[in-house]
């Protein structure tokens, strides 16, 4: 459950130290028409170029961009490359970025030649030397790192197996990190997750967490039989791992597996996904958010993040535009007064295998215990339908007089709220027939509520749903504010 405004703004106080390999990256995008007549090879017309920071250097820029701070600490060569990333780290606001030099090796440089037409990788040429960091570069890193610990809220290795983050330098990173009780996330490359012992979250993509586990990870459940034995060998508290367009997994030690759909999007390309993912993650994390807060928070920045082209960032508007899809629709849009547009509006969602949470009422008169919980409940689910009690079912309900507002205005100032994502009326005396039709994931009602007094807990829980109570806010009450209103009483 969260307010995601509110969680933005911690996360733009909180300070994530990021160590990992930085790169280089370069776009060329242009047409591609013909064949070469010098080998079977095609010709790319070059018509634009774009240089960005990449790597772990592109975790960094996402942290800055939504609105995080970010220290940085990598490795660059004496050549050219690292003197644009040097420059291009100190544009960057929000990043202060601490480089150690290695005359000895070539800072990793990544150039992508890409079909603008098609949005499609036709080419990658690397230069790099692929290989750890030489002892007294080694003690370098650490000696820039340590100092740095108490600055940071959360740590965050991002390792892409360029020689930065070697099994001393993680070792000295997580030892110190937990001497400050600091919780640290890696996002490994190595198949060995021994190597990161302790650290708070491992978040590796489902290729390389098969190759550490030495298992298939095709089901959600093999995925979370695989986890369990690799946190005992990790030492950790928990293992995310993405996979593309099958959503994200995530197991702990404390508590059940959480798995959350890839939301739907036209991808224009994955470069840098995985970073945004690691980024997001920190900040959520290091602003207080728990385990499923953070997973989603992850997974629609992913979801913006691939609908972009190149190395992509992602911004807080971005990412509340995902968080609350529906918020920025008119009201009578949010508003349904038939069950085949409830329908169509359900098969679309369950194809796209989203969260689907209920809540109901008469909302007669909008106050502050009514907003908490359908804030609460918007933060249980990926989509939240608010079943509204009609003029002739909330007169049986609550009496002569009532309701104040006539159905059409109390299902307009719902369809406004942010939180809200469909209003749905019921003229029934219970919203049974709605619950019935909707199956919903979550069931919603407030602390007022005992489970066995919810209507419709039997029809979620044999389907697999919870019920969930939101504590009320006292002094709050549409009956009372009723009353007061028409006493004259302030």
């Amino acid at each position: 459950m969260f307010d995601f405004d509110a969680l933005s703004q911690l996360m733009m106080s909180r300070t994530v130290l990021c160590v990992g390999d930085l790169m280089l990256d370069e776009f060329v995008y242009g047409e591609v028409s013909r064949i070469s007549p010098e080998a079977p090879a095609p010709v790319i017309a070059a018509q634009r170029s774009e240089t960005n920071i990449g790597g772990a250097g592109n975790v960094a820029r996402n942290i800055a961009s939504l609105g995080g701070r970010c220290i940085f600490v990598g490795l660059i060569g004496e050549d050219e490359a690292g003197a644009k990333l040097e420059q291009a780290l100190a544009q960057e606001g929000g990043i202060e970025g601490v480089l150690v030099r290695d005359a000895s090796r070539p800072t990793t440089r990544k150039v992508r030649f890409v079909s603008e037409h098609f949005s499609t990788h036709m080419l990658r040429a690397d230069w790099e030397l692929a290989q750890a960091a030489s002892g007294d570069i080694e003690q370098k890193l650490i000696d820039a790192i340590l100092p740095l610990l108490a600055r940071a809220d959360i740590v965050l290795l991002s390792d892409y197996a360029k020689g930065v983050l070697t099994a001393r330098v993680i070792r000295n990173v997580i030892d110190g990190a937990k001497k400050l009780n600091k919780r640290v996330i890696v996002d490994p490359k190595t198949a060995n997750f021994a190597i990161y012992r302790g650290a708070t979250l491992l978040t590796p993509n489902r290729k390389e967490f098969s190759e550490a586990t030495r298992s298939r990870a095709d089901t959600d459940q093999a995925i979370v039989d695989a986890a369990q034995d690799a946190m005992q060998l990790a030492d950790c508290e928990a293992i995310l791992v993405t996979q593309s367009e099958h959503g994200m997994t995530l197991v702990s030690r404390k508590g059940e597996a959480i798995h959350v759909p890839a939301l739907p999007v036209k991808v224009r390309d994955v470069s840098g996904a995985g970073d945004t993912v690691a980024a997001t993650l920190a900040l959520t994390l290091a602003a207080g958010a728990d385990w499923e807060t953070a997973l989603r928070m992850a997974n629609a920045a992913a979801a913006v993040a691939v609908s972009k082209k190149g190395t992509a960032t992602v911004t807080p508007p971005e990412l509340r535009r995902r968080i609350l899809p529906h918020a920025f629709l008119a009201a009578e849009e949010k508003i349904v007064g038939d069950g085949a547009s409830l329908e169509a509006h359900l098969a679309e969602w369950r194809k796209q295998g989203l969260r689907v949470g209920f809540t109901n009422g008469c909302f007669d008169i909008l106050h502050p215990g009514h907003v908490k919980v359908l804030t609460a409940a918007r933060g249980a689910c990926d989509r939240l339908i608010v079943g509204l009690n009609s003029d002739n079912s909330a007169k049986r309900l609550k009496g002569e007089g009532r309701p104040v507002q006539d159905e059409r205005a109390r299902a307009e100032v719902l369809a406004a709220l942010e939180a809200v994502d469909l209003v749905v009326f019921f003229d029934e005396d219970t919203p049974i027939q709605l619950i019935t039709q909707i199956k919903p994931s979550v069931l919603v009602k407030g602390g007022d509520y005992t489970r066995e007094r919810v209507v419709g807990h039997e029809i979620v829980e044999a389907n697999g749903g919870e019920v969930m109570l939101v504590d009320i806010l006292p002094g709050f009450s549409t009956t009372s504010l009723v009353d007061r209103a028409r006493g004259g009483r302030q």
